[in-house]
Formats: structure tokens, sequence, C-alpha cells
């Protein structure tokens, strides 16, 4: 579907009825919803094309950059594959991954913030306000959850496959049309934008130096793997394996790519691969994979980069509802 999505539509043209269908009921619904506040000012991080693009990374530094401010943010997220036992589900750094969900369990680990999970956000984001004392919400994707009010929409592009081949779903990997992006605020574009991109935006990248054992904690020097050239087998289950595969490549490792779906429920069997290479995943891998990996199983944590504008202006945004 991908290769599809992402070139040529081919066989695909033959949905067009159903693209047409998509895209008059997502129209009606960004129409017709009314938006319902939380009690807090709400900052959307999200995308219009279905896949990874690095969404979670800029979160997270978002997050980080509302503390440095003296904010006491909160996130919420949908919780894709969770299965807790009630909604608003608090997931925090103990929370295991089938019930908090990857991406939320991730952030609760990384920064140690209140996060939310829960289908209907607003109802998240207003637990987390009214419970939690929570002063601004961030929405780990959500740009479509039109229920929930925001006052900052952050929109993010992949620089190489962009908009795909501009179709909507299932024609296309496009949950709205294109025009979409000219209505948020501000654009993230991770990593080198092709020439014909057709938007414009912040400068992202994703850098990661360490290497992390799953079981001891240990960290070793990515740089150091990558001097000797060091043959890994590389896992990721994320909307985009091959960037994360490219970044250790760069880096100077000996790759053999595995990449499983996007929120992909691993077995023990799915990490082992009968020699005695170590086992390199991303972050949001080992947040399911920590109790039936291997001893030599590794992730990189990677960290979004973005420019010193960006936040500028977002703290000027910031300015209006301090």
């Amino acid at each position: 579907m991908n290769a599809a999505w992402y070139g040529r539509p081919g066989l695909l043209n033959l949905l067009l009825p159903l693209e047409g269908l998509f895209r008059v009921v997502a129209a009606l619904r960004r129409r017709h919803i009314v938006p319902q506040p939380c009690g807090a000012p709400v900052i959307v991080v999200g995308n219009i094309a279905v896949g990874g693009s690095g969404k979670t990374p800029a979160v997270v530094a978002i997050v980080e950059f509302l503390q440095q401010r003296g904010f006491r943010p909160g996130v919420v997220s949908r919780g894709y594959g969770a299965k807790p036992d009630h909604y608003p589900y608090l997931v925090t750094a103990d929370s295991p991954a089938d019930e908090g969900g990857d991406e939320p369990c991730l952030i609760a680990r990384r920064l140690g913030v209140p996060v939310a999970i829960d289908p209907d956000r607003v109802a998240a984001a207003t637990f987390l306000v009214e419970e939690l004392s929570c002063d601004v919400i961030v929405s780990d994707d959500g740009l479509q959850h039109y229920r929930l009010a925001r006052n900052v929409e952050v929109l993010l592009v992949d620089g190489q496959r962009g908009f795909g081949n501009g179709h909507c779903l299932p024609v296309g990997p496009l949950r709205e049309p294109v025009a979409r992006a000219s209505t948020v605020d501000m654009t993230l574009i991770n990593g080198v934008a092709r020439a014909d991109l057709g938007v414009q935006g912040f400068a992202m990248t994703l850098a990661g130096t360490q290497l992390v054992n799953l079981h001891t904690g240990v960290a070793q020097s990515l740089t150091e793997w990558g001097a000797v050239g060091k043959p890994v087998h590389a896992l990721a289950g994320i909307g985009h394996p091959p960037r994360f595969f490219q970044l250790l490549r760069d880096q100077g490792l000996e790759v053999s790519e595995h990449a499983f779906g996007d929120h992909y429920p691993y077995t023990a069997d799915d990490l082992r691969f009968g020699d005695n290479q170590p086992l390199v995943m991303t972050e949001k891998d080992a947040v399911k994979c920590r109790g039936i990996a291997p001893k030599d199983a590794w992730y990189l944590p990677v960290s979004a980069q973005l420019p010193e504008s960006f936040y500028r202006e977002l703290a000027v945004r910031l300015q209006r509802f301090e």
C-alpha cells in the first residue's frame, strides 16, 4: 500500500469514488463539530498523512520547552492499541504498554509528566486540568479530533515523503486534503525537504548519540559502535522504519533490517535471529519489548532538534494565553 500511496496510485484509482466520499465526510466533520474547551490552552501536534513523521519526538521537545518556561504541561493521546480497564487512563512510567500504549508510555517514562489516554481527547484533557492541575495540554496527534478546542496547531511533514501521491484515503495517505496544511499555525518539516514538497516550515532533525541496554540501562556510544562498523539486527515497528535504519547506517553500523508495522505487538520469537549479533531498536519498540528481548538488546533514544526560531514563535503564541 505504501508504494502506491507514495508513488503512482495505479489500481487504487479504482477507489476514487471512496476517496470522494472520504473527503466529503472529512469536510463535514470539520465544519459541523463544535470544539469543546478543556479549561487550559491546547497545543495539537499532528499530521495529515498516515505514517511516521517524527511526531512523538516533536511532542517531547515541545513539552520540555513548556517546562522550561514554568508551565505544568500534560499530554493527551488516543492511546492506539492500548486496552486499559477504564478511561481516562493515567499513564505513568510504570504502566505496561498494553494498557497505556507505546507512545504514551514512552512520553511518560522520558519526561515524567502527566499523560492521559482516551479516545475522547476532551475527556482526557479535562481530567488532566481538573484532577492534576495541568495548565497547558499538548495533544500527541489529534489534528483531526475537532471536538478538542485548540489554541495552536503544529503540523509535522516528512521532508522526503511529503504528502505522497496527494490523494486522501484510501487512494492516498492523506487524512485530509493537502489544503489543510495551509490552515495550521506552525509547520515542522522532518529531514531534508525535497524540492517539490509544496509547503514551507521549520526544519527538524532527529538525533541520537547513545545506545541503551534494555535490561541494564547501561549506555554506550553510537559513534563507537559505528567506528568499527558493528553488525547489528535493527528492528523498527514505527510509521516509517527506513528512516531509523538509515540513521544507524549513517553512523557506520552494518544493518540487517527487520521492519514491522506501526504499533506491532511483538513476541519473543520476533526478536531472535539465530546468531549473536546485538539487536538495536527504537525507543518506542523498547517500551513493548523489555520483558521479552534477548540480553544483547539495545534501543536508541532520539531527540528532535528544532531551531530557535520555532521556539521563539511558539513563545509569542504562548504569551496570548499566559
